[in-house]
């Protein structure tokens, strides 16, 4: 990924974070069958490793745990938000007409090496896991021993195990940071008006001095 400096987003912390806050990731593999891509979610164990250590599973019937072999080299895709930047908002615009249009994101990208965890004991932790996480703002979460314990040992049969031990991160944060203060505030007050929050509450803290 091209990264300019005014873009690059270094801080492991930070990095980590948006992981977290964003864990829906797209693994990028390059196994015996050739370029393959799935869209999955991930678990961040920040404290394992230099780096970090992401894990996942998918479904046995997917090809990708047997296309790839342990210690392969793999990358993953996060997503924090995206946005089409309009040069009308920017207020240099209408002064001086210099200025096109573009479009303003925050990714991460983790490169790292994957180990296939084919273990009862690893998908029924990492499941639970997940589980916990994305059910904890709900008013009534739901558990695992919500559902039948045979129901659930026969799904937990039907999914294997990733374990992705990162060994790079690359982030990117393009705000519009090459702009003036006033474009970068102008720019986002549109896209908050325009509902696009992410990228919108980004920029405006970038410009207050705030954003991490």
């Amino acid at each position: 990924m091209y990264v300019p400096a005014h873009f690059n987003e270094s801080r492991t912390e930070i990095v980590h974070a948006r992981i977290a806050e964003y864990p829906f990731g797209t693994l990028i593999t390059h196994g015996e069958n050739g370029l393959d891509a799935n869209h999955l979610p991930f678990e961040l164990a920040s404290g394992e490793g230099e780096l970090g250590v992401l894990h996942t599973h998918v479904a046995r019937a997917n090809p990708v745990w047997q296309d790839v072999a342990n210690g392969d080299e793999v990358l993953v895709v996060f997503r924090a938000g995206d946005a089409y930047i309009s040069p009308n908002w920017y207020p240099s615009k209408h002064e001086f007409h210099k200025q096109l249009p573009t479009w303003n994101y925050i990714v991460v990208h983790a490169y790292g090496r994957v180990t296939v965890q084919d273990s009862e004991r690893y998908v029924r932790g990492l499941v639970g896991r997940l589980t916990s996480t994305h059910e904890a703002s709900e008013p009534e979460p739901w558990m695992m021993a919500d559902a039948p314990r045979e129901f659930v040992d026969t799904l937990l049969k039907s999914i294997v195990g990733l374990q992705i031990d990162i060994t790079r991160l690359v982030g990117k944060t393009k705000l519009s940071q090459n702009k003036e203060p006033r474009d970068i505030r102008g720019a986002g007050e549109a896209l908050r008006a325009r509902e696009n929050h992410q990228i919108a509450n980004a920029m405006l803290a970038h410009v207050a001095g705030k954003l991490e």
